[in-house]
């Protein structure tokens, strides 16, 4: 059911009826305008009613001169040098609302989250035990997807495709109970620029409350500053006073919320957009 992924002349998007809309992920600075008539060609041929891009801020013009607003931005994206913009096109007038209710409770719990004080203690309890999780764990990580996600953009609870993104950019990681995978996470890791998105956060419904999220994200950040990356970010449903909390926690910067984005936990809601510089 999930939407799929293309590549356009060396720029990688995603687009279907399961979200609703194109993400130009990751954009070919050098066919710009290519690019640009593509994923407008796609929108005019499917009627998916919102456009969501990531673009270097030196490339944005073009999109900006044609109706994109940007709704969050992350400095040094890429390479440390250039800032990414997250630029948006609603097709739909009821894609770009957002009830006084919802928006209320997401200014709340970014109010929360910025109050937070920067947390100290990573460490797990004893009784679990953390890993970098290979193929022989994808059944598995899987699994757990499947049981905490009522949905997901991309098809997480499968787990070919887990196997698949483990031979190409990601690194995921897993807590345990003795032998059982209880908790778990993905840094997806985008060399060329030196960025890496902290994503994919799990914990089974028997074992929330242990912070372990922090434990991971601590664990993931130390591995990929290792692996010279200068950038983390994460895009985190608005509604989740945990995730957002989490990443105030660890130190990251709130830049902007993306509106009604992502078909997750079973509908289709707000991602707020979290950075933090490694350098």
């Amino acid at each position: 059911m999930c939407d799929k992924i293309e590549n356009f002349n060396g720029s990688i998007v995603q687009h279907g009826k399961y979200n609703d809309r194109i993400y130009l992920m990751k954009v070919n600075a050098n066919n710009i305008a290519e690019t640009f008539d593509y994923v407008n060609a796609l929108q005019k041929k499917y009627l998916y009613s919102k456009i969501f891009s990531k673009i270097p801020q030196d490339n944005a013009q073009l999109f900006l001169d044609n109706g994109f607003v940007a709704e969050a931005e992350i400095p040094g994206f890429y390479n440390a040098k250039q800032n990414a913009l997250f630029l948006c096109k609603y097709y739909n007038s009821d894609r770009k609302k957002q009830s006084a209710q919802i928006k209320n409770k997401i200014d709340s719990i970014l109010k929360t989250a910025k109050g937070k004080q920067i947390a100290k203690n990573h460490k797990l309890p004893e009784q679990f035990h953390m890993k970098k999780l290979n193929i022989s764990n994808a059944e598995d990580l899987a699994l757990l997807y499947a049981k905490v996600f009522a949905s997901y953009p991309f098809p997480i609870n499968n787990s070919d495709y887990i196997k698949q993104t483990m031979q190409e950019n990601f690194c995921y990681f897993g807590i345990f109970a003795n032998t059982k995978l209880i908790a778990a996470s993905s840094a997806e890791m985008d060399i060329d620029n030196a960025n890496v998105e902290m994503t994919d956060f799990a914990t089974h419904p028997d074992f929330r409350g242990r912070n372990f999220a922090i434990a991971l994200l601590d664990k993931m950040e130390k591995e990929m500053k290792q692996k010279n990356f200068k950038t983390f970010f994460t895009i985190a449903r608005a509604l989740s006073f945990g995730m957002n909390i989490t990443f105030a926690k660890m130190g990251y910067e709130y830049t902007g919320t993306l509106i009604n984005n992502t078909n997750i936990f079973g509908q289709t809601e707000s991602m707020n957009v979290w950075f933090k510089s490694s350098i």
